[in-house]
């Protein structure tokens, strides 16, 4: 599966330690299938006046051995998933790499004011239920990063 990820830098060998705490998915190396997804996530690099790429790489699906979780939609399980990496608490299960929706801005709304307290969580899936997922994937284990991700390119936007 072809893969993108939007940074100021070239990554030719990404790395699960220069992840930012309590995301999505947790601490990982964060990536899309999506490529227009990644462009404008590097456009917020440009327009802060900071070089961007999109760094290109290949992913072995089958990587044997190694656990994927996939959320198809935003549901329970998702946001239960979501708001416990966000809070840096344990999940229950441990997986090497989870892919699913964004918490993109529309989402990211919902989701913080379920978070605050001011929606309940009924409410939040009833909001999240109309929205259609993007796509990230979050890569958690650093040797299914070394074995199952490889780099083809960068491109500078």
């Amino acid at each position: 599966m072809r893969l993108y990820h939007a940074s100021t830098i070239r990554i030719e060998k990404p790395d699960v330690l220069h992840s930012r705490d309590k995301l999505d998915f947790g601490r990982g190396f964060y990536l899309t299938r999506i490529r227009e997804q990644a462009v404008r996530y590097a456009e917020r690099f440009t327009r802060r006046g900071l070089e961007a790429f999109i760094n290109e790489y290949e992913f072995d699906e089958e990587a044997p051995g190694f656990v994927i979780k996939s959320f198809p939609m935003y549901d329970e399980e998702w946001l239960d998933y979501v708001a416990l990496c966000r809070k840096g608490l344990p999940t229950e299960q441990v997986y090497d790499a989870v892919a699913g929706g964004v918490a993109n801005d529309k989402v990211f709304n919902t989701v913080d004011l379920y978070f605050a307290g001011i929606i309940t969580k009924d409410e939040a899936l009833g909001r999240l239920k109309h929205e259609k997922p993007n796509h990230q994937m979050c890569i958690l284990n650093g040797q299914m990063l070394d074995h199952h991700l490889h780099f083809i390119k960068a491109e500078r936007i």
